[in-house]
């Protein structure tokens, strides 16, 4: 069985974080990017953050 690792995606409109979530869990980019945005709104602009730091810490 393969392992499977979190990086940044190549399929990317900012820094390919949701593309590489999208490409960990085997979703569609665009669904995990609205989703994303959704969250985001709701919890007052906390994703901008978590985006970040994900940015920051995830390999490309």
């Amino acid at each position: 069985m393969g392992t499977k690792k979190l990086t940044r995606s190549s399929n990317k409109v900012i820094a390919g974080v949701c593309g590489g979530l999208a490409e960990y869990f085997g979703w569609d980019p665009t669904l995990v990017r609205i989703i994303y945005l959704l969250l985001t709104v709701f919890t007052v602009f906390a994703g901008a953050l978590v985006y970040v730091i994900m940015w920051i810490v995830m390999p490309r």
